[in-house]
């Protein structure tokens, strides 16, 4: 079993930054694909960012050239930094690891991107 653990979510202005976090309960990171997914009110959810094992990243299109995807192996931690924040970007962000069928998600954490 594996938790996944996210924080840095909050209120920021339109254009402003936020950096998430995703900690895990154990060293995953080089075996398992992880991603950022988000969920708005009303909407279904959706991956915003991707790495995998080797380090390839991969980004949704509403989010390319404005968020980056690393990790950390050795603090089990994986980020999304996300800069010029668009009230569109308001949702729950949510980590997710997975390897074969082993698919574990965290609990989410909150972005509103408001004025």
């Amino acid at each position: 079993q594996v938790q996944l653990v996210e924080s840095g979510g909050g209120l920021v202005q339109p254009g402003g930054s936020l950096g998430l976090s995703c900690a895990a309960s154990r060293s995953i990171f080089s075996t398992y694909d992880v991603g950022w997914y988000r969920q708005a009110p009303g909407k279904e959810r959706e991956l915003v960012a991707g790495i995998t094992p080797s380090g390839s990243t991969n980004y949704a299109d509403s989010v390319k050239g404005r968020s980056t995807i690393s990790r950390d192996n050795a603090k089990n931690t994986v980020y999304l930094q996300m800069n010029s924040l668009k009230p569109e970007d308001t949702a729950v962000y949510y980590c997710n690891a997975k390897y074969y069928r082993m698919n574990y998600w965290g609990k989410g954490t909150l972005v509103t991107v408001s004025s």
